[in-house]
C-alpha cells in the first residue's frame, strides 16, 4: 500500500498490482474491443483524471463504459453509489479481491475490469492512456488527435518522468511527508520543476510538439487541483498556480477545451482531498475557495 520510509519520513507509492495489456492485435489475450472493458474512476482522483480526458479526447466514451465512485472513501475504500451496474458491486474493493483473494494493498483507481474474463485486468494508471491512444485507433473518433506521436515519444516519455515524479507524485511527497526534510525536499523539487514549466510554456502552447499530447494530459490534472487542494492541503504553499502568468494561461487553454472541462470536478476534487486524509485535515471540513476564475481569456493562440 502506499507507505512512508519511517526512517526518512518521505512518501512511498504503491506499486501497481494488475499490469496487464489490451492491444489490438489480441496478442495478450485480451483485444481492444467496444462494450468489452469498464474503467473506474474517481472524479477526484489525478490519475483517473487522466483516463476520462484521453477516452473523450479519442471518442473512445462509447466504447470503453466507466463507473465513477463516490468522492469519499469509507473503511471499505472506493464506494460505489447505488452499486455498479455492471458487476452489482457496492465497493471497488471487490473486485480486487475477485481477482486476487491475498490482495492487501490500497483498491487504488483508475483501474480496468474485463466483463468477458470476470476480472480485474489493469490499475496500471501510466499504461492506460497510452493503451488508449495506440492500442484502439480503430475505435477512435475520425478527427482524433494523435496524443502519442511515433516520433515525438522520446521527448514526451522524457517531460513525462519529470513531470512524474516532481509534480504529479511531488505533491504527494509533500503533503504525506513525515519529516521536515522530506517534505522540504519534495517542494523544493516541485517548485523547482514548476519554474522550469513557466519558461518552457512562455515560449511554446504545449509542452511537446505543436499539438496536444500525452505530456500536456499529464500535467493538466495536478495544475487543475492546485490552487484548490495541493496549495493549502499539501503545504505546497511556495506559490498559487495562478502566480505563474503561463502555467495559469496554459492551464485555463487546456480548460477551455470539452474534454478537459466536462472531465474536471472540484467538488469531488475538494470533497475528497479534505474530507478523506484525518490525518492532515481533522475537522473535515471543506473550504469554500478558492474563487478562480478558469473562463478568464488565456491569449496562448498565437503560440506554437
Amino acid at each position: 500500500m502506499d507507505m512512508l520510509n519511517t526512517v526518512s519520513g518521505r512518501f512511498v507509492r504503491q506499486a501497481n498490482r494488475f499490469t496487464e495489456k489490451i492491444t489490438a492485435d489480441a496478442s495478450s489475450g485480451l483485444p481492444a474491443e467496444p462494450d468489452r472493458y469498464l474503467l473506474y474512476v474517481s472524479y477526484a482522483c489525478p490519475w483517473a483524471h487522466r483516463t476520462l480526458i484521453v477516452r473523450h479526447l479519442l471518442g473512445l466514451r462509447d466504447v470503453i463504459g466507466v463507473t465513477v465512485v463516490d468522492p469519499i472513501r469509507d473503511e471499505r475504500g472506493w464506494r460505489i453509489p447505488g452499486g455498479d451496474p455492471v458487476t452489482g458491486v457496492t465497493h471497488l474493493s471487490e473486485l480486487y479481491l475477485a481477482t486476487d483473494p491475498s490482495f492487501e494493498g490500497r483498491y487504488t483507481v483508475p483501474c480496468i475490469w474485463d466483463t468477458v474474463t470476470g476480472r480485474l485486468v489493469t490499475n496500471d494508471f501510466p499504461a492506460i492512456t497510452t493503451m488508449m491512444e495506440t492500442q484502439f485507433t480503430a475505435y477512435h473518433r475520425e478527427d482524433a488527435p494523435d496524443l502519442y506521436p511515433v516520433g515525438l515519444r522520446p521527448a514526451i516519455d522524457e517531460i513525462n518522468a519529470l513531470v512524474y515524479d516532481s509534480v504529479n507524485n511531488g505533491v504527494y511527497k509533500a503533503g504525506f511527508a513525515r519529516s521536515q526534510e522530506a517534505y522540504e525536499e519534495a517542494v523544493d523539487r516541485l517548485f523547482a520543476t514548476l519554474d522550469l514549466l513557466e519558461e518552457r510554456l512562455s515560449r511554446r502552447r504545449y509542452l511537446v510538439g505543436e499539438s496536444l499530447t500525452e505530456a500536456d494530459v499529464r500535467l493538466f490534472p495536478t495544475l487543475v487541483r492546485f490552487d484548490s487542494a495541493y496549495h493549502g492541503h499539501f503545504k505546497c504553499n511556495l506559490r498559487r498556480l495562478v502566480d505563474y502568468e503561463h502555467l495559469w494561461a496554459y492551464t485555463r487553454d487546456l480548460y477551455a477545451r470539452p474534454a478537459f472541462r466536462e472531465t474536471t470536478d472540484l467538488d469531488h476534487i475538494k470533497r475528497h482531498y479534505y474530507g478523506t486524509h484525518p490525518h492532515i485535515n481533522p475537522s473535515g471540513i471543506v473550504p469554500k475557495g478558492p474563487l478562480i476564475d478558469w473562463d478568464a481569456p488565456h491569449g496562448r493562440d498565437d503560440l506554437r
